[in-house]
């Protein structure tokens, strides 16, 4: 058996916990030992700790023994500790009367007894009763009595609150809901706006009042923030049994604005709650919610949607509506006939019945947007098309060949259409052959059968008419098209390669230019780059040749491709801004926005490449959206304007998943890109959707086993914790990476550093200076000198405000030690600099606290000036204040004077440090003066 002091120790142990099963095994670990104890004080508190641990933790039955005890031994027994924890006791009246009435097998009278036990013992007390009034109006409001329960709402709002007040957050949470109840929802919404930006420490906020808002900013016309009231509050309510009925309320939502599919993930992950429901009123409540959305998904043609419980056939979505429908229905009943009344039969049938809002809010955080608005694209418009009448088809098919060549296709297609409606396919076969190629060029991107059907015609003809060098230029065309098609071969190469050869002997410029380029395409496919480089060398110098800017420009979009492919990337870039600079001032837009997407991609300015990509973009580059928002998204990241990128981000997410074919490693990608959406959501203040993101992204790497990007979206996971206040989530995670890195020190000390400092900032120095240093010893073995050194200090503070005096003085001597030995070029680091003297800072601070100001003299002598060195003047300015006031106060008031003296000259009147010298000042002063 344990001792008094051992259980008190679980106790303290249990606190830390999270609400939940974990922290009601360690306190029942207590119960069951502690009438074994001498200890009256341990045998009252641990009941009374356990009530609280029972009603937040999803079991309140067990609540009702507990508080029961500390009733009758408070009365029984009355003793110091009594006093000490009375408030508590008196606080937990409440939760207790609302407990009551979710058991309908508990009498209603027993609650009255309750209440009026309460207002006795708060009148007693000296407190006044507005939490009495409150709680009479809730349980009126339960029995749908609606006369009664107005009278005590107007009592309750005219008495003025007290320390047995519910919170800041949750009387105004049951004021909204009144307001709903009445279709006040800007009233309510007014109401919120203050509470929400104050300090809502409660266990039950600020997920209860978010969870009233989700209908109230629908009402309101701020769907986002009905959406992010959602998240936040489900993403803490999530993990707790007891918030079974608020999860209820958020299939609820799901269900009348357009999310059913995302209420029934919600409803699969909390259904088996159902069998060990904290109540029979946030079961009733529950199931009455699943019963409206699955009557929703049957409505909607998703009746025959499996759903999965533990332990039970799976079956149709249908057939658990109506299961839960009778078990609904059958609870109510329960509740009216203990209550006299058929309220709780009427609001769970409203609930079943209710419709949707008629506003659909997108609730997922990679769910698609609505479309942006895109830029236009800065493009010289094509003059209008003019097809002679009196043409010959030799001349249309002259004007044809003209308007490819200057990136016309749609001139192209009218010339032809133009043809095909004044003539037949000419006899001639080498006019017929130039046709059927231009038929090729003009066929639509997706129609390759088209394109290919009308070349292999144009060789037949190009054949019959003995043209060898436009015969082998088309079989060239094929094969490369073959080649992007299917897939590239030595044989297709060799058809390329023999054209070459051809128009080498007998072409011209341009015909050899064509020739090359062709080469060059097909040695990139083939993933040769050295070759594909060569070649398009080639092509370019016959290019130049031509005289023709378009055909440069073709070339150069042609030549940034391969450098890139070759990481030549520096060329890749100049070729591309080449590319860009011409098509965007001549045309044709489709060639501009091609040329914007490459600068996009390639380059490393995120200004340029917002810049391009927003061209390319708007003008819709077939194949080349994805990696264009990707890089967007990235660059607008780089431009610290997240807010912007997000919508990239889930744009890509989407298109990923229409590429997909289900398996994991097909959607890798899209893991990945969830990884940056989280961290996109994080940077633009977006806490809730940042989690939701990143947990997605976190599962999906663990699908994939991909373990380092796991590790950094744990991390990553851990500071969005913090930004949402769930501290006990990011010290869970930051432990679990400290195991998770045994092998990597320096992860494990960066880790460590920031769990450390979450510790801090919740008061649990002991623990923070513990945790600081294990990260310091892990960066020492990384070599991690500067910040091992960072973490000592940090070290120091927690030592000094949990009183470990010999612990902290420890540590000075191990920072002396390891200044010490850093190398030259590394103590004369401002970052090194700095933090050498806010070492002797934090060491004056802790000798100080205990009134040791002498020995505090040689850790803060010549501290400030290697500050003011580095520019760091406020800073400085603390640092000799400090010293000023060690020597004040033991006994040099004279030096304290004169260094407090030149501080203040020096000083400006902004100085944060002012008023604490300016009064240091004038008690040396009056020193003097006495």
């Amino acid at each position: 058996m344990k001792t008094a002091q051992e259980l008190w120790e679980l106790l303290n142990e249990a606190q830390h916990l999270p609400y939940g099963a974990a922290q009601i095994a360690l306190v029942e670990q207590v119960l069951r030992q502690v009438d074994t104890t001498d200890d009256p004080a341990l045998r009252f508190y641990a009941r009374l700790f356990a009530t609280t641990a029972y009603i937040y933790g999803g079991e309140p039955v067990k609540a009702f023994p507990t508080f029961s005890w500390c009733v009758a031994d408070f009365d029984r027994n009355p003793g110091p500790y009594h006093q000490r924890w009375m408030h508590n006791l008196l606080w937990l009246f409440k939760n207790m009367v609302s407990s009551l009435t979710k058991f309908p097998e508990v009498p209603l009278e027993r609650t009255y007894a309750v209440l009026d036990d309460m207002e006795r013992r708060y009148r007693e007390s000296g407190h006044g009763l507005q939490a009495v009034y409150k709680h009479r109006y809730l349980v009126a409001q339960h029995v749908g009595r609606t006369g009664e329960a107005a009278e005590w709402f107007e009592k309750w709002q005219a008495a003025p609150r007290d320390s047995l007040s519910d919170c800041a957050g949750c009387d105004p949470t049951t004021l909204v809901n009144h307001l709903v109840d009445q279709g006040r929802f800007e009233e309510a919404a007014e109401l919120a706006g203050p509470v929400l930006a104050g300090d809502l420490s409660c266990s039950e906020q600020p997920q209860s009042i978010l969870s009233e808002l989700m209908v109230v900013y629908l009402r309101t016309g701020r769907s986002q923030d009905a959406a992010d009231a959602h998240r936040r509050s489900y993403m803490i309510e999530r993990n707790n049994l007891a918030d079974l009925w608020g999860i209820g309320d958020h299939i609820r939502f799901c269900a009348r604005t357009g999310n059913e599919h995302r209420g029934l993930e919600i409803l699969q992950r909390h259904i088996d709650w159902l069998e060990r429901a904290p109540s029979p009123a946030a079961a009733m409540n529950f199931a009455a919610s699943a019963v409206l959305l699955l009557r929703r998904l049957t409505k909607i043609g998703h009746g025959d949607t499996v759903v999965r419980r533990a332990g039970r056939p799976d079956v149709t979505a249908a057939a658990v509506a109506a299961e839960l429908e009778t078990f609904t229905v059958e609870a109510a009943a329960r509740f009216d006939a203990r209550n006299g009344t058929q309220y709780q039969s009427e609001l769970m049938a409203r609930v079943m019945d209710a419709q949707p809002y008629g506003v659909d809010v997108p609730l997922s955080p990679t769910a698609r947007r609505p479309a942006r608005q895109e830029a236009p694209t800065p493009v010289v418009t094509a003059p209008p098309v003019d097809v002679p009448e009196a043409a010959t088809p030799a001349e249309l098919i002259d004007l044809a060949e003209e308007h490819w060549r200057e990136d016309r296709e749609d001139a192209l297609r009218v010339v032809l259409a133009a043809f095909d409606a004044r003539f037949e396919t000419p006899a001639e076969p080498a006019l017929a052959a130039r046709l059927w190629l231009l038929r090729g060029f003009a066929a639509p991107d997706e129609d390759e059968a088209a394109t290919a059907a009308a070349w292999e015609r144009a060789v037949e003809l190009f054949t019959e008419a003995g043209d060898v060098g436009e015969a082998g230029m088309a079989r060239a065309r094929l094969a490369v098209q073959k080649a992007w098609t299917e897939e590239p071969t030595e044989e297709l190469l060799a058809v390329v390669e023999a054209n070459v050869a051809h128009h080498d002997t007998h072409g011209d410029a341009r015909s050899r230019a064509n020739a090359w380029v062709r080469l060059s395409q097909m040695y990139r496919l083939l993933q040769r780059f050295d070759e594909a480089n060569e070649a398009g060398d080639r092509s370019d110098r016959f290019a130049e040749e031509t005289g023709d800017p378009r055909r440069v420009a073709y070339h150069a979009m042609i030549r940034a491709q391969n450098r890139a492919l070759a990481d030549r990337d520096e060329e890749a870039i100049s070729a591309a801004r080449l590319a860009w600079a011409f098509y965007g001032t001549h045309g044709p837009a489709r060639a501009a926005a091609e040329a914007a997407v490459l600068v996009g991609q390639l380059s490393e300015s995120p200004e340029e490449t917002v810049a391009a990509l927003d061209q390319g973009l708007a003008a819709g580059v077939s194949g080349a959206e994805l990696p264009a928002r990707l890089h967007r998204a990235r660059a607008l990241m780089n431009l610290d304007r997240p807010g912007e990128a997000i919508d990239d981000y889930v744009e890509v997410i989407a298109l990923i998943a229409t590429m997909s074919d289900g398996t994991d490693e097909s959607d890798g990608g899209g893991v990945f890109v969830r990884h940056e959406l989280a961290q996109a959501y994080q940077q633009a203040g977006r806490p809730a959707e940042a989690a939701e993101v990143a947990e997605e992204a976190l599962l999906g790497f663990e699908r994939l086993g991909a373990e380092e990007p796991a590790v950094d979206t744990r991390f990553l996971l851990a500071a969005i914790y913090r930004d949402l206040d769930d501290t006990s989530r990011a010290l869970q995670l930051y432990h679990d990476l400290i195991e998770r890195l045994e092998g990597n020190p320096a992860g494990r000390g960066q880790v460590g550093e920031q769990a450390g400092q979450l510790l801090y900032d919740l008061d649990r120095d002991s623990e923070a200076a513990l945790t600081f240093r294990a990260a310091a010893e892990a960066l020492h073995e990384a070599g991690d000198l500067m910040a091992e050194l960072r973490v000592l200090r940090r070290r120091l503070m927690a030592h000094n405000y949990a009183d470990e005096v010999p612990e902290a003085e420890e540590v000075i001597r191990l920072a002396a030690q390891r200044y010490a030995e850093l190398p030259a070029e590394l103590a004369a680091q401002p970052g090194v600099i700095w933090g050498r003297s806010i070492f002797a800072f934090e060491v004056g601070n802790l000798l100080m606290r205990r009134g040791r100001y002498a020995e505090a003299l040689p850790h803060l002598e010549g501290a400030a000036e290697p500050l003011r060195g580095i520019g760091a003047v406020d800073d400085a300015d603390r640092v000799e204040g400090m010293l000023a006031e060690a020597l004040l106060r033991s006994g040099s008031p004279r030096e304290a004077g004169r260094i407090l003296g030149e501080l203040l000259q020096r000083m400006g009147p902004d100085s944060p440090t002012r008023e604490l010298v300016t009064s240091l000042y004038a008690e040396v002063r009056a020193a003097e003066q006495g």
